[in-house]
């Protein structure tokens, strides 16, 4: 089960950092972050668990930041604003979740977000 989200207020835990993949490693299909050297179980689950809470925090605070950028793309203010369907779009989003995404955004930039994710008003 997916850990949830931290609050707004809660300071946020700092993942293990990702090791640099030089560009000749990342063209190897079978190299990922040099886990397939590992050879005891026990330091390769350790180092697998560690990448995967790295890249689940990643994609949670990208994901944030995609939702601020859709909700001030959509600000009624802007004069040049953008329809969910075309933040949907550019995001490859269906308009459906462009519009969770702006609300959820707006939502991060008032400070109410409370641990909520888009994908807990679907």
């Amino acid at each position: 089960m997916a850990e949830p989200t931290p609050r707004r207020n809660e300071p946020r835990l700092r993942p293990v950092p990702l090791r640099f993949e030089p560009a000749e490693a990342a063209a190897d299909p079978e190299h990922f972050f040099d886990l397939e050297s590992i050879e005891d179980p026990q330091a390769l689950l350790t180092r697998a668990t560690e990448l995967t809470q790295a890249f689940r925090a990643a994609a949670d605070r990208a994901a944030e930041f995609q939702a601020l950028a859709a909700a001030q793309l959509a600000d009624p203010s802007r004069f040049d604003r953008l329809t969910p369907a075309a933040i949907a779009e550019r995001a490859e989003w269906t308009e459906d979740y462009a519009k969770k995404m702006v609300e959820f955004g707006r939502d991060l930039m008032r400070g109410s977000s409370e641990g909520r994710t888009p994908a807990d008003s679907l």
